[in-house]
């Protein structure tokens, strides 16, 4: 790939669908193991949802949060008994929806990768207050992100513009200068509406390469740095590979633009060149 010249400096990810498989792949045998066939859950979930006022945006009540969750498990078993005859516990939602729930590690290598060489990465995700320490058991940030910007925290949500304010902010830079990686058409809408470039996420290869070639060049510059901070932590090189596709070595821009001459001895000792093994699979959605 030839080297980026476009205009963004900070990558924001969400996080079901793309740091995850797609939410339909998790929810089907999420509603096999309840014993609630998925169009009924979801239709309930909808109706919780209107009964707070947020019309049909199922995941309004959980994650701005209009409920806390144990009243929405409540409500919704309420709403499954009442309309569909179906008597269910639904106590401890989250930890039985994270459950067993896969990561996208190609992604996650793409967004360490870009991180290494100096881009701002970032987590913008619509997320309930309950969800939060089991997210971070799935996809530990440290290391990972610079900033996370979580709906249930800011009080907004996608595809709010606020939102969308708060994040560039958070980043240091305007909204022009930012990406959305989202697998929800509507929250990349807002995202382009506030003035930030946007890509629904479909396949995790196709999305790294629209990313790569709007991640500007100046974006990139703080790459030493990065390295010997992440020497510093003790941040390994992810390694991963894939059950389809191969495995491609992306050696990384630091070794390309021969950053390792630059690094002192000292931080040369500690750490192995920075080349990342990154399989371009298919990428999925939480």
């Amino acid at each position: 790939m030839a080297p980026a010249t476009g205009p963004v400096r900070a990558v924001w990810t969400d996080y079901g669908g793309v740091l995850t498989p797609p939410v339909a792949e998790t929810l089907e045998p999420f509603c096999a193991r309840l014993g609630v066939p998925s169009a009924t859950l979801l239709a309930a979930m909808r109706q919780v949802a209107r009964d707070c006022g947020a019309g049909d945006d199922a995941m309004a009540p959980l994650d701005t949060p209009l409920l806390t969750q144990e009243t929405w498990e409540r409500r919704m078993e309420e709403v499954l008994a009442t309309h569909s005859g179906i008597h269910v516990d639904l106590s401890d939602y989250p930890a039985r929806w994270f459950a067993d729930r896969a990561v996208n590690q190609p992604w996650l290598d793409t967004l360490h990768r870009l991180r290494r060489q100096g881009v701002f990465v970032g987590l913008l995700s619509n997320m309930p207050p309950a969800w939060d320490r089991h997210w971070r058991l799935s996809v530990p940030p440290e290391g990972l992100f610079d900033a996370v910007v979580l709906s249930y925290e800011s009080g907004c949500r996608k595809p709010e513009r606020e939102i969308f304010r708060m994040a560039a902010e958070r980043a240091g830079v305007p909204g022009e200068q930012c990406v959305l990686v989202d697998d929800l058409a509507v929250n990349c809408t807002g995202a382009e509406q506030a003035g930030w470039f946007a890509v629904e996420f479909t396949d995790t290869a196709e999305v790294t390469g629209r990313v790569e070639a709007l991640v500007s060049a100046e974006a990139r510059g703080g790459v030493e740095a990065r390295v010997s901070a992440d020497a510093a932590a003790g941040v390994e090189t992810p390694v991963s590979e894939g059950a389809s596709g191969g495995v491609e070595a992306l050696v990384s821009v630091e070794a390309r633009g021969g950053v390792e001459a630059r690094v002192s001895a000292d931080a040369a000792a500690e750490m192995e060149a920075p080349v990342t093994a990154a399989v371009l699979a298919r990428g999925g959605r939480a």
